[in-house]
């Protein structure tokens, strides 16, 4: 990490679904636009039920189905994180909302869709406790969003 990069946090509850599918994708579509060394990029959940766990595996099976791979490990999000990064994306309101009650900056803690414009939804939906379908339409919301994130900051 340089002084010189943006730093940018994406968060959900447990960082083994939404946020390190984020991380990935924002990641191959900052190496497709060529300036992935101008960012440093982590994810991380408000719980730390997951902490050291892989990605869920359904998740990583969505994001086969579409030619992606999500890789990483759960941690929680500290304190020093807050001061750490210029932005934090979080999945949704609930989210957001913790990050706040830790004492998180209202002007760098942003939910993802309204961010970058998206009409129709303001949260992704959490897929944990659904079926399959809810991880594939995740993986294309969270691909299109990170493309257009990428597109906006890159």
């Amino acid at each position: 990490m340089s002084q010189n990069q943006t730093k940018l946090l994406f968060v959900c509850m447990g960082n083994i679904c939404r946020s390190p599918a984020a991380e990935c994708f924002f990641r191959l579509a900052l190496q497709e636009q060529g300036c992935e060394e101008d960012f440093y990029i982590e994810s991380a959940g408000t719980g730390g039920w997951h902490v050291g766990n892989a990605p869920d595996r359904r998740m990583r099976l969505a994001a086969q189905k579409q030619g992606l791979r999500i890789t990483g490990s759960a941690r929680q999000i500290t304190a020093d994180d807050l001061e750490i990064f210029n932005t934090i994306i979080c999945m949704d309101k609930d989210n957001l909302d913790d990050v706040i009650s830790m004492g998180g900056n209202t002007e760098k803690t942003k939910l993802l869709l309204p961010f970058i414009g998206h009409e129709s939804m303001k949260e992704v939906p959490d897929p944990y406790y659904g079926g399959e379908d809810g991880f594939d339409e995740v993986i294309t919301l969270i691909r299109e969003a990170t493309k257009k994130l990428a597109k906006m900051l890159g």
